[in-house]
Order: structure tokens, then sequence, then C-alpha cells
């Protein structure tokens, strides 16, 4: 055991400040937010390893560590016995939320009666039958109820840890929350929620929303945020430590910590838009033939009005052969959980390798459920036997996916074998039958009419998810994702022309640290006003300071 003092970050050179301050935090809880690439596992991984080396965590008390996926929850476990050793590590318990509401259940099982009450055999399986079965949704609900009432459940679990980590905390519903209040509030416990921006724009504004502002009211916890993106390019994460100077002083770190020169960065300059739009089209043609870059590891970024920003791009791009996706409010089929899931599923019994849908399909049917190794095993069995089978009926030539018909069938015989609840589980949209089949209909009306051009499947289908095309959105769209390029159009202060600066400035941090490896800014002296525009400015301003931050990190 060291003293606090002695401590030092293990296994990195160093921590961002706030990074520093919430592995060392201990009297207060904390809600930590960071974008993609800011270290939040790395974070909790540093924190465990101070609380256990320091004794802040005392013996026999544990930490306590949820995630919503399997891997992710083996990842913090991994990372603390490599910084710590295997005997502190064994008192870190890192479940999911379905694998630590099964421990209860099975831990106590008695406390349940009434028509929750459960025989000592009980299992889990796709239907619920009283006393014998439970199906994945129920195993929540009745770990609220245990901790809820019963006394000797309640002091279990409260005496067995001092220190609760909360992984993805933006995606607890309310039954999960509901779980985490029953157990630790007001107990003296404390408490770390991470999560990413995709909720919001800036915690360090106290502009928290959803499940992180309510358990920040709940719990009193301190707000921090995380500024590095540690997969950008060096030359990046110094315009974006500039930029978190001005926001957030005590966030920034020496620029001499992020030594190196790799990434790029420019400003372009154009005349109006209709040069803008020839010149960005033609070099993200470039990038896609000579780099063989992937299409979809480029997004065009815009501050607002992105249908009428974009108008001329698009008609470039389309004319340049480029494949893109308009991610704006009224082209979001692609965003839905059952349309992903669908796409997935059709990429992998048609393709040969396709290693980001199939495990994206893995963790929703086996590795999410919260079942034990040997459950786990057989779910993972009977899933790869359906795809094998619907993969042969595909290359036999029994199913069309090219037929209407066909591709309902194996959409139908995959929500059989998922579950429906499990699918309806996926957004709680989904509770209305009507709402659900109307997704479904529109997922299949859209590959039937992308596969009657008669392009390769894989092709069409990567098309429709937006794996392989550019992505144009909104800057608030973007928020929880990363490219490899990027490209901010229309950096003028007609654009970023808000009241709020700060709202402003952030609004342009989240766009900038989108990028990991190279990053663009437009301008144009003139944009012509499009058809329906009801405020639009033709004459054009660069913003000054915004251009700035990138001008003095080239």
């Amino acid at each position: 055991m060291i003293r606090p003092e002695q401590w030092f970050p293990s296994d990195v050179p160093s921590l961002e400040p706030n990074a520093l301050a919430a592995a060392k935090e201990t009297g207060r809880n904390l809600a930590l937010t960071a974008g993609p690439g800011a270290g939040k596992t790395e974070m909790l991984a540093q924190r465990a390893d101070f609380l256990l080396r320091t004794g802040a965590c005392r013996y026999p008390r544990r930490i306590l560590a949820i995630a919503f996926k399997v891997d992710a929850s083996q990842n913090l476990k991994a990372r603390v016995k490599k910084r710590c050793g295997d005997e502190l590590a064994s008192r870190l318990d890192s479940h999911t939320f379905h694998a630590f509401a099964m421990r209860l259940i099975d831990r106590f099982r008695p406390a349940l009666t009434g028509q929750n009450a459960l025989d000592p055999d009980f299992t889990v399986g796709s239907n619920r039958i009283h006393r014998r079965v439970i199906t994945y949704d129920d195993m929540v609900p009745l770990a609220v109820e245990i901790v809820e009432k019963n006394r000797i459940a309640r002091n279990a679990i409260r005496q067995t840890y001092s220190h609760v980590f909360l992984d993805e905390f933006q995606d607890c519903t309310t039954v999960q929350y509901r779980l985490i209040k029953a157990c630790f509030e007001d107990t003296g416990i404390f408490l770390t929620a991470v999560g990413d921006t995709k909720q919001r724009i800036m915690g360090w504004a106290g502009a928290l929303e959803g499940i992180f502002n309510t358990y920040a009211e709940d719990f009193g916890a301190l707000p921090l945020n995380l500024y590095q993106n540690f997969r950008s390019k060096p030359r990046l994460r110094r315009m974006q430590n500039a930029m978190v100077r001005v926001m957030d002083p005590a966030g920034a770190v020496n620029d001499a910590a992020i030594p190196g020169n790799e990434g790029e960065i420019a400003v372009w300059r154009f005349d109006d838009d209709d040069l803008e739009a020839i010149d960005v089209a033609a070099k993200i043609r470039e990038w896609i033939e000579d780099e063989c870059l992937n299409p979809s590891e480029i997004a065009i970024l815009v501050r607002n009005q992105q249908s009428l920003y974009c108008q001329k791009l698009c008609a470039a791009l389309t004319a340049q052969a480029v494949p893109y996706r308009e991610d704006d409010a009224n082209q979001n089929l692609a965003a839905e959980p059952i349309a992903c899931l669908i796409i997935d599923f059709l990429l992998v019994v048609t393709g040969e390798r396709q290693p980001a849908p199939y495990r994206r399909l893995l963790d929703l049917v086996v590795f999410g459920r919260g079942l034990d190794d040997e459950r786990e095993y057989q779910a993972r069995a009977k899933w790869n036997r359906f795809l094998a089978n619907t993969r042969s009926e595909i290359k036999d030539g029994e199913l069309d996916i090219a037929d209407r018909d066909d591709l309902a069938d194996i959409t139908q015989a995959l929500i059989e074998e998922i579950g429906r609840d499990a699918v309806v589980a996926m957004s709680f949209e989904y509770v209305q039958p009507q709402r659900l089949k109307e997704l479904i209909s529109q997922t299949l009306a859209r590959v039937h009419q992308l596969l009657a051009f008669g392009e390769e499947p894989v092709s069409a289908l990567a098309s429709f998810s937006g794996d392989s095309a550019v992505r144009i959105m909104s800057i608030h769209k973007s928020k929880g994702l990363e490219f490899d390029t990027v490209i901010v159009l229309g950096v003028e202060a007609q654009a970023f022309f808000g009241k709020n600066q700060e709202e402003e400035r952030s609004t342009f941090f989240v766009a900038i640290s989108r990028a990991k490896r190279r990053l663009f800014l437009t301008v144009a002296e003139q944009r012509e006003r499009p058809d329906k525009a009801k405020r639009w400015h033709v004459d054009r301003t660069e913003h000054a300071e915004f251009l700035s931050y990138a001008e003095n990190a080239i």
C-alpha cells in the first residue's frame, strides 16, 4: 500500500488534468463525460489502480464496475490487472447490467414472492413461465424488486462495495438507473459515471442531459469533461488543446505533452460555393481512388441548414460517382436499430467476411444478454447454426434477397430467432407494434430498391448502412462519432452566428474533434441563396477565431 501523494499513473506517460483529478478523487461522486478516443476506460483503470493501491478502497471492500457489453467489462478487468496485478485486481467485479442483475437473482432468489417467485432450478428463455423461466428483459426488474424490498440484499451489496464505476452511462435505461439508486443512493459509496458526448455538447458547461443530469442531481456528482482525443494525430490534438485552453483552462495540457507533427490541418478558401463543391468533391474522389480510403471514413459536417448548405456539394459528389449518405432528420432510417440489425444480418449471410456486422450481431444476440459461460456458449452455437443455414439457403438459390417476399421471410426468421422481446427492447418506440412494422417495411423497401439496380449485394447493403458512403451530417449529429478525414463546411460568421459564443465554440470543438488524421475547414466568400431558404446571407465572412485555431496549428 502507498500514500495517495506517492501514486502516479501506471503504464501510461500521463493523464490529462481532469482525468488525473477524477482518478484521485476520494470524497465525491463523479459525472465524467468525454468523446471517442478520450480514454474513458483508461481513466477507470487508473482510478481502480489508485483506489486499490492507496487503500482508498479498504480491504475487504471491493469495486463494482458495470458496463453495457461483455467485451467492455472484460477489457476494463484486463486493464486493471495489468496495472496493479492479479491480487489487487481480484477485488474488482466487472459485469454487464444484466450479469449483475442475474447474480442478485441467483443469490437472493427466495426474496422474490408471488407472481415473481422462482424455483431453485429456474432458467432463462424466450418466454416467461411462472416460477420456471424468466426472459432476458426480466432480469433487471427482478433485481430491482429484490433490492428495493429486501433489507438483507441491500445490506449485503452495500457492505461489499466501496466504489462503483458506471461505463457508457448515457445509455442507462430508467429501470437500470432504478437499480443503481436502490443499491447505492445515500449510502456513502462513491460512484463514477462515465459516458460520451452523444447526448450533449459539453459537460464542462453544465449542459448535462437526460440520465446524466438526473444522476448528477440525485447523487450530487461533480461534472468533469475529458477533452484530449488520443485517437487524433498530434497536430489535431494541439488544435483541440488550444480550444480547451479558452473553454476550460484547467482542462488543458502543455503542448509539450503532445509531441509530433503527424496529422494534417488546412483551411480551404473559395470565391463561391460552386468552386467549393467542385473542388471538395474532386478531392474526395482522389482520396478514395489514390489512397483507397473507405468513403465511410470521410465526413462532411455543417453547423446548420444541412440540406441547404450541401445542395451543390451533393450534386458534385454525384457527378464524381462518390457514394454519400445525408444523415439529416428526414433520412434517419439507416440509424434505426431495427434497420441496422436487418442490414448487418444480410451483410453477414451474403458476404464472405463481414467482421464488423458479425460482431455487432454477436453483441446483441449473445454477449449482451448477461448469460453465464455455458449459456453463452450454447447461444453462440445456436446463432452460428442459424447464420450458416440462412447463408446456405441463399447460396443454393432457395432464397433470393432481391425478391421482396424472400426478403420479408428472411427478416421474419431473423426476428423469431432473436426474439421479439429483444427486438422491442432495442428502442422504446418499438413497443408500438405499428411503428416497428412500419420501420421494417421501410427498410425492406429501401433494400429492395438498392438491389433492383443489379449492384453486387454487399456493396448495395454497405451503401445503405453507411459502411461505404461519405457521411454528410450536422455537427450535432456527429457527436460520439469519429472519422479519418473531416471537412467542416462553411466556417463562417454567418453559419456560427448564435448569441451564446460559448455554445458556438463548444459546437465547433465537437466538429474538429471528430477527425483522427485530417481536418479541413472551408470558407466561401459567397453562397448563392438556395430555394426555400428563409434566412440566408449571400456575402460571407470567415470566422476569424475558429480559423485561427487551425492556422496556428498548421
